[in-house]
């Protein structure tokens, strides 16, 4: 089944492309726009955001509308829009194993000597026209006005608590790490991931199946419990991950000083020394891998690794007890249960 859904979202994507362009004449006018969202959209992906939205749909709806699919393509558009905006604030170079939309922009104007911008300025508009893109592939599927406007509003609200997020992490970046709770920490990982990458797509593609409030609620807040969860592993990976592996680099998060849940319970569970060295790698201007070589040593040695490991577990088991009392069909059921697993499993 997982195939079978991955298989007919990839092959909607390059006719939505084709689709868009023609609507919109992109490619007129401007080829340098249109192509660079044809080639970073069609980048090699999980595609998770959309195969839980359909899991979300056809967990309550009888028969699959017209135009799912394409629907379904907003939640990969607008993860497009947001790596493309946290590449610039990252600084960083790659994305998916290619160069990140402002490294390949700001090749481009090396040609140009006089400009008075940069690929960030032009990467920030390409990733504009891109969550447009998302609003506007959201209306394809052929269900109920009401449904699509509850589903669309869903969609808004989460790219404004996705963009809350980010910003609050970023001053977070600021405080020491004694200042910084587990809930803080929590609360960015809600706002920041879990929100859109689990509880959104989920609910919104309920929403759109005729979904009661109660059904659409749980399944909410069981993507929020995973999207917990997804963010701890993925903290995991940025930390102990290959860079030739994650597609991008394993500095990112230490260079931006991110106050993840493997460093807060480190930090609170180190000798003096340690809680030093943290505090001295969070405030150079720019790390290297002998830095993240002695995070992790401090990061095993405090247990925050095995902590953190816990921590997904427990997340998993909260989310799993809410999907029990979930009244999707169960093979759609069953198959949701099995796809989350395999995505947390460490």
């Amino acid at each position: 089944m997982l195939n079978k859904i991955k298989n007919k979202i990839e092959r909607e994507l390059p006719k939505y492309l084709q689709d868009v362009d023609k609507s919109y004449s992109l490619s007129k006018i401007s080829p340098l726009l249109f192509n660079n969202i044809k080639e970073f959209a069609s980048r090699k992906g999980k595609r998770v955001r959309p195969i839980l939205f359909v899991y979300g749909y056809l967990g309550f709806a009888k028969k699959p509308a017209a135009g799912l699919y394409k629907s379904a393509l907003s939640l990969e558009l607008l993860h497009d829009f947001l790596l493309i905006h946290d590449d610039i604030i990252d600084k960083s170079e790659l994305r998916r194993g290619k160069p990140s939309m402002h490294n390949i922009l700001n090749v481009y104007l090396k040609k140009f000597k006089k400009r008075k911008f940069t690929g960030e300025d032009l990467a920030i508009i390409i990733g504009d026209v891109m969550y447009v893109m998302a609003l506007h592939t959201l209306l394809s599927i052929k269900e109920d006005p009401i449904r699509k406007e509850r589903a669309l509003k869903r969609l808004i609200e989460t790219a404004i608590y996705t963009g809350s997020g980010e910003f609050i992490e970023l001053l977070f970046g600021t405080k020491d790490i004694q200042q910084i709770g587990k809930q803080d920490i929590y609360k960015i990982y809600d706002l920041k991931t879990a929100f859109y990458t689990f509880a959104c797509p989920l609910s919104m593609g309920a929403i759109l199946a005729g979904a009661n409030q109660k059904q659409s609620d749980m399944l909410f807040q069981y993507g929020a419990y995973l999207g917990r969860a997804f963010q701890i592993k993925d903290d995991i990976i940025g930390m102990f991950g290959q860079e030739t592996k994650i597609g991008k680099s394993t500095l990112t998060d230490l260079q931006e000083a991110k106050k993840t849940l493997l460093v807060w319970f480190a930090y609170h569970n180190s000798d003096k020394k340690a809680k030093s060295a943290i505090k001295r790698i969070f405030s150079k201007d720019k790390v290297n891998k002998a830095d993240l070589e002695a995070m992790r040593k401090i990061i095993i040695k405090s247990g925050a690794l095995d902590y953190a490991k816990k921590e997904v577990d427990e997340l998993i088991k909260k989310a799993r007890e809410i999907l029990r009392y979930c009244v999707m069909r169960p093979k759609f059921k069953d198959a949701l249960d099995n796809y989350s697993k395999n995505l947390l499993s460490l």
